[in-house]
């Protein structure tokens, strides 16, 4: 139930900072993934060892998506499923900077209902659960209601405005900014400090389980990169990427979408 599982992932997101503040990111033990998945840190492993102990003593009957446990087909036939990214934005940790973040979130039948972004080092604690409204260190938050996409400030690694990716090769016009976390892209657009976010690559469900719900608690439409709705507990946990803004400015950049 969302209201009794957001006040534990609270917990355990307060409790994975704790642990990875006790890590120096560039003096951590670090090894780079099998298949050129990216590094990992003694860090990341920490974290997730906490997680995963605690979390699933407290919610027995839950299946358990990580980035950093080994992936397997019971989680399939679970209702409920804690979805988790450790540390995302590994590479920021390990260069020292602040902007990183444990991403935890509950899906019932696929669709996320509770969620926790935190960034101890920026003391950001976004949280939501369904029909309850977002918060940013329990303070309420909202999307922009900006509509038209002319100058609207989007989120989004430079690689998405490539040509290629917009109807007959014509970019809006857009400010674009970028965050090395995927999950903190995400949190920025719900609080409103800009008006959309975009990735158009596919990209995995930890990364973003925990920011769909906090963008559709703070007004966001969330979906795919065609339109189609989020859905989390997936055989092969990747999604066709994420489009994040105000309904009416979530339509205006699907329609100029190749």
């Amino acid at each position: 139930m969302p209201a009794s599982d957001l006040p534990l992932l609270i917990e355990a997101a307060r409790e994975a900072g704790k642990i990875a503040t006790r890590y120096t990111g560039e003096s951590a033990k670090r090894w780079d993934k099998p298949g050129g998945l990216g590094p990992v840190t003694e860090a990341d492993m920490a974290v997730n060892a906490m997680l995963e102990r605690d979390l699933r003593a407290a919610r027995p009957g839950y299946g358990w998506l990580s980035e950093e446990t080994e992936d397997g087909a019971g989680r399939l036939a679970r209702e409920h499923v804690f979805i988790v990214d450790p540390i995302d934005g590994t590479r920021s940790f390990i260069d020292g900077s602040a902007t990183w973040a444990h991403s935890l979130a509950v899906a019932d039948k696929g669709i996320v209902t509770a969620a926790v972004i935190y960034l101890p080092l920026r003391d950001k604690l976004y949280a939501a659960a369904a029909g309850r409204g977002a918060t940013l260190n329990d303070g309420p938050i909202t999307v922009s209601r900006r509509e038209t996409l002319l100058g609207a400030h989007i989120i989004a690694a430079k690689p998405n405005l490539d040509p290629k990716n917009w109807k007959g090769g014509r970019v809006p016009d857009v400010r674009r900014a970028h965050r090395p976390s995927l999950a903190y892209r995400l949190s920025l657009v719900a609080e409103g400090r800009f008006d959309a976010m975009l990735t158009l690559r596919r990209s995995w469900e930890w990364d973003i389980a925990a920011g769909d719900l906090i963008l559709r608690e703070a007004g966001a439409m969330t979906s795919d990169r065609t339109g189609q709705p989020l859905r989390f507990n997936n055989a092969e946990p990747l999604l066709n990427g994420v489009v994040a803004a105000c309904p009416a400015l979530h339509a205006a950049v699907l329609a100029r979408l190749a």
